[in-house]
């Protein structure tokens, strides 16, 4: 299936679905059918789990599965990414929301549905105004450090489900670790066995026979465990608690809170749930897309993923994002089309009446203990520790959105943002400077191929030959001008400058007017500044800013053999007659004013 290059009409971009329906035969529709199935009994128990997190009742997350996911495949680009709840948006919701209203309350459920819409209407305006770039911002190691950090406070607000203890909601990760070790005498015995039995068993059956659902096998043993108990002990003694019986419905229609208070409330957190929302989704959209060949439109996915999440606001579904385990089994599975999303939503309605009833045997320490599981596959170990170890920058930016997920869960992701943002400047502000000079084997080489200069080597005592490497703007000018400036101070003698401009990218007025600024510097010292291999933006700049004028057509070549054939005859025929270097060939020509050596 190759991807289409044909620009998208304006009725293509309403209604997406337009491009892939020609695609569709009884085939796909095949394909797409049993990837549904397999996509269907794999979000069964997330879905619970997340809600779970979320502090929605369970057939919340089933909700969330449903709806936004026929959604965001109609009104998406990608072929095989399937949307529903996820780990992250869902600890984002229940750490945004708990401090406003009881987890599981009508006004718990009213204001996060109220978060869903307002995220969803922000996802769809970016979209419509053609920010799909944005999440460019949102790096790698960015979201590393978020997800540990939210992973840590999901396993934090499991540890009382997992033990039996009684920690106060809303407690902080340091909190939790204080109360779970200063009551470790009142951990409920029986409950403690249910979680471990339930995390042993997933351990093992994820890592023996990891394509099984290991959170079934998990929750199922664990069922089984507290049946056994529940034969020997009474419910009321063993603190077991279970989920309860799921609503085998059809996803009701549900009115978020749309009171001013309501909104104002969450505005924020929907803010920070959209973006977040919407990197997960175009992250796995286009890591999908290049195994299958598929070019993903960010902007499309923008308005795919705010159209669901509105939609999903109005049946009783919370925010919706990219899931990243059904876009992979969706792809591995054989999925065509995004009919399978469509597909596996229906499913999930079909199989959702056969097991509804069985969730009143689901323990909770149960789920607590699948959701131990779930936070640590999201600790990214692979890719931390090469960070933690090699990468100086990368490990501040990781370390700082670590921890500012753990201090304030809300705010963390633009915390690593912000210092993203500040280390990259920093960086761009001071460009690389290296010293330059010819290569001995190369003086009869026309391509003149120069060298960087080591603390042993014969340099020209009059001409100096700098290459800049970065962009020349307003942040970078006061670094490059003591780059510059650093040559002449060291060695008065050396006012003549050659700056190979090359590896010079974008450049604005103020680097422009430094440039200009230079040359007649060195001018009036009696030696010039020489630009060689001006890139055509840098050019287009220096005659906007009319530096070019100041620097001097004479002075700007586009290579350095042609520079140095016009620098040499304006150095020093004194200094060059007794000067014993001679890197240039040149030198070995005639002294400057044309004398024979």
């Amino acid at each position: 299936m190759s991807t289409p290059t044909v620009r998208p009409t304006l009725r293509e971009r309403a209604l997406p679905m337009l491009r892939w329906w020609p695609m569709v035969t009884p085939r796909t529709v095949r394909a797409d059918a049993i990837a549904a199935v397999t996509g269907a009994l794999i979000v069964l128990p997330q879905a619970v789990a997340f809600a779970t997190i979320a502090g929605l009742p369970p057939e919340y997350g089933l909700y969330a599965a449903m709806v936004p996911a026929v959604v965001a495949a109609l009104f998406g680009s990608s072929w095989h990414l399937v949307s529903g709840p996820t780990t992250a948006i869902s600890i984002v919701v229940f750490a945004s929301i708990s401090p406003l209203a009881e987890p599981g309350t009508p006004e718990f459920i009213g204001l996060v549905l109220t978060l869903t819409l307002l995220a969803g209407l922000i996802q769809l305006a970016m979209g419509l105004a053609r920010l799909g770039t944005l999440v460019n911002f949102i790096s790698h190691t960015v979201i590393l450090g978020f997800t540990a950090g939210a992973a840590l406070l999901i396993a934090g607000s499991q540890v009382k489900n997992f033990f039996g203890l009684d920690i106060p909601r809303g407690a902080r990760i340091d909190e939790i670790v204080l109360h779970l070790g200063t009551n470790v005498m009142a951990i409920e015995p029986w409950v403690l066995t249910v979680s471990l039995v339930t995390l042993v068993v997933g351990i093992v059956a994820k890592r023996v026979a990891p394509r099984l659902p290991y959170m079934i096998i998990a929750m199922v043993a664990g069922g089984l465990a507290t049946v056994l108990i529940g034969q020997r002990v009474p419910a009321e003694e063993s603190g077991i608690r279970t989920v309860g019986a799921l609503s085998a419905s059809l996803p009701p229609f549900s009115l978020p809170d749309l009171s001013p208070g309501a909104i104002q409330a969450t505005i924020f957190p929907a803010t920070i749930v959209a973006l977040l929302a919407l990197t997960e989704a175009v992250a796995i959209a286009r890591s999908v897309g290049l195994k299958s060949g598929q070019r993903i439109d960010s902007n499309q996915e923008f308005i795919g993923q705010g159209l669901s999440n509105i939609a999903g606001s109005f049946f009783s579904s919370y925010t919706a994002s990219g899931s990243f385990n059904r876009t992979g089994v969706n792809y591995a599975a054989g999925a065509k089309t995004p009919l399978a999303a469509v597909f596996s939503a229906v499913f999930l309605l079909l199989i959702l009446f056969f097991v509804a009833p069985l969730a009143a045997y689901l323990p909770v320490p149960s789920m607590a203990a699948i959701l131990f599981i779930v936070a640590w596959g999201l600790i990214d170990v692979h890719h931390i520790v090469p960070i933690l170890r090699r990468h100086p920058r990368e490990r501040v930016v990781l370390v700082v959105t670590f921890v500012g997920t753990l201090v304030d869960l809300e705010k963390g992701i633009f915390v690593g943002v912000l210092v993203s943002l500040v280390l990259y400047l920093y960086r761009t502000s001071r460009p690389s400077i290296r010293e330059l000079a010819p290569e001995p084997a190369a003086l009869d080489d026309t391509r003149r191929k120069f060298v960087p200069v080591g603390p042993e080597s014969p340099t020209c005592p009059q001409l100096t030959t700098l290459r800049v490497e970065g962009s020349l703007f307003f942040g970078a000018v006061e670094a490059v001008t003591d780059g510059f400036r650093a040559v002449d101070e060291a060695d008065p003698a050396k006012r003549h400058l050659m700056v190979t401009a090359r590896p010079i990218g974008f450049s604005d007025r103020a680097g422009c007017e430094m440039l200009g600024q230079e040359a007649e510097r060195r001018r009036a010292m009696g030696g010039g500044l020489y630009l060689v291999g001006v890139q055509p933006d840098l050019a287009m700049m220096l005659r906007r800013s009319e530096q070019d004028e100041v620097i001097g057509a004479e002075n700007i070549f586009a290579r350095k053999g042609e520079a140095l054939a016009a620098i040499y005859p304006r150095l020093d025929s004194d200094i060059c007659r007794d000067c014993t270097v001679r890197l240039f060939r040149e030198c070995h020509e005639s002294l400057p004013d044309g004398t024979p050596r």
